[in-house]
Formats: structure tokens, sequence, C-alpha cells
């Protein structure tokens, strides 16, 4: 009866030592994990924190940023699914390895209990033999008990299987879940990768769009400049050829005939101011001729057939209001290459 309860307390003591020695696996296990995923995060979080900035160089629409955190976040991702999977096939070994270890050491203590209680058995047989002072009822009772203990002991290890049985199908199962989830999150992170990569696939094509419409925008507009510059060119130098040709037709009439007679009307301080003037007097009718002298450009009207006509010109020029131009006079001009 000793023996048996020594075997029980012997099988506690198995049973309780393993499920500690589970424990610190699980716990190292854990700990484990969490050390090898803080600093895959932590370097993520830098690698996010010091993303490399555009320089002045770039142009806003250099893409090259872009594709390098897209393929660091890729790099990343890949490593902790690399370290979890580590962890997960380490925890998962050295649960197989405590599952063997406690499966033997429950078959050791059965065979030892077995050997135990079959040499008890058998010294109680002799001494039941060796001993003829001894009633049939105690032997027979003695029997029955020994029956009984064999009973037990049976189911005892029956039992002892089924437990085992029973461990094995739940770490089958936790490692058909585990399997699974780890499916599920490689199929999670394959469709966030496929997302991002799309994402980026549309933004890089939008700011390529972008691009190429504000370049051609500038492109246009350039065109456009540079075709106005060159109507604006060429009306000043058909203006300025106009204005030529009016002056060489002036100076020829008073150089080949006599009609040198002229009624001055002004003396413009600039240019601007004489090409008003004269605007002004042509919209009357009048014919004008510019010269350019050392204090300002001088404004004429004529030339008239003699000092008579030009001096009537000169009062019709005074009088109208509109001009305002009273202080006009007649002058015998010739040009100055004729002086």
């Amino acid at each position: 009866m000793a023996m048996n309860n020594k075997q029980r307390l012997l099988g506690s003591v198995v049973l309780l030592g393993g499920g500690v020695l589970l424990a610190a696996i699980l716990l190292k296990g854990q700990n484990t994990t969490h050390q090898s995923a803080e600093p895959v995060t932590t370097q993520t979080t830098k690698q996010q924190n010091v993303a490399p900035q555009p320089s002045e160089t770039q142009t806003e629409f250099d893409l090259q940023p872009l594709a390098v955190d897209v393929e660091t976040e890729k790099r990343l991702l890949e490593e902790q699914r690399k370290a979890r999977e580590k962890a997960v096939a380490e925890q998962e070994q050295r649960t197989a390895e405590y599952l063997a270890m406690q499966q033997q050491a429950e078959a050791a203590a059965a065979r030892k209990a077995a050997e135990e209680n079959a040499a008890i058995q058998a010294r109680r047989q002799g001494q039941m033999q060796s001993s003829d002072n001894i009633p049939p009822e105690l032997i027979q009772d003695e029997k029955a008990k020994q029956a009984a203990q064999a009973n037990k002991d049976t189911e005892a290890k029956r039992k002892a299987e089924a437990d085992a049985k029973a461990k094995e199908a739940e770490a089958k199962r936790k490692a058909e879940v585990d399997a699974k989830a780890k499916e599920a999150e490689a199929k999670r992170k394959a469709d966030a990768e496929a997302k991002a990569k799309k994402e980026a696939e549309a933004k890089q094509k939008a700011e390529a769009e972008a691009k190429a419409k504000k370049e051609a925008d500038a492109k246009r507009k350039a065109e456009a400049e540079a075709k106005a510059k060159k109507e604006a060119e060429a009306k000043r130098k058909a203006d300025e050829d106009k204005k030529k040709q009016e002056a060489e037709k002036a100076r020829d009439l008073l150089e080949t005939g006599d009609k040198k007679w002229m009624v001055q009307v002004a003396l413009a301080a600039n240019q601007s101011n004489a090409d008003a003037l004269t605007a002004k007097l042509q919209a009357k009718g009048y014919k004008v001729t510019q010269s350019k002298t050392s204090k300002g450009v001088r404004i004429m009207v004529g030339p008239s057939k003699d000092r008579e006509a030009a001096d009537a010109m000169r009062k019709k020029i005074t009088t109208d209001t509109s001009l305002n131009m009273k202080s006009a006079w007649v002058i015998d001009w010739v040009p100055l290459d004729q002086r």
C-alpha cells in the first residue's frame, strides 16, 4: 500500500515538473518573439522618420524617394515575417520536445511502477507459498487486492495513454491553427503589399501626367509669347519703315521742289510726346514732318507753296481749339544736309 502511494507521488512530481518546464518554455518563447519583433519595429520607425528628403536640385516630380520608401517597407515587412515564422517554429519545436520528454517521463514512470508492482506481487506470492499457517480466506483476500491493484494500475496506464493522445491531438490542433493563422497573415500581408504597390503606381502615374501637362502648358505659353513678341517686333519694324518712308517723302518734296515753307507747331521734349502730337495733327488731316534737334523733336506741318499759304495754314491751326496749338509760326525750313 505504501509503495502505491509512493508511485502516485512520483507520478505527480513528474507531471508538476513537466508543467513548470512547459510554462518556462512558453514564457521564453514569448519573450524571444517580443525581443525579435521590437528591433524590427524600431528599425521601421527609424526608417520612416529618416526618410530621405528631396534636395534643392531635385524637381517636384522626382519619384526616386517614393520608390525607396516602397522598397524599404517591403524589405522590413519581409524581415518581420521571417522573424515571426522563426519564433513560431522555435516555439513549436520546444513544445514538441517537451511533449516527447513528458511522454518519455510518463512511460518511464509507468514502466517503473509496473516493475515495482510485479516485484511486490512476486514477494507476496513467495511469502504466501512459504507460509503454511495463512488461512485460505486471507489468501483469497490478498488475491482480490492484487487483482484490484492490477486493474487500478491498468486503468492508470490507460488513462495516461489517453492523456498523452489527447495532448498529442491538442498539439496537432494547435499546430494546424497556427498554420492557418500564419497563412491568413501571409495573405493579409500580400494583399496589403499589392494595395500599396497599386496606390504607389497610381500616384506615380498621376504625378507623371501632371508633369507632362505642366510641361505642355509651359511649352504652349512659351510659343505664344514668342509669337506675340515676333508680331510686336514685326509691327514695330513696319511702323518704323512707314515713318522712315514718310520722312523720306517729305524730305524729297523739300529737297527737290520749291515747297519749303513749313509751319512749326511745337518742339517736343522727347519722341513719345512728338509721336502723340503727330498723331493728333494727322487725325485732322495735316501732313506732319518730324526733325530732331539738340533741344528736342521739332513738329512741322507742310510744306506749302509759298509763305502766304503757310501763314494761312498757321492761322487755321492756331484757331482750332481742339488742337490747342497757339504758338505756331512759319519757317523756311531746309534739311540739315543742305544747310
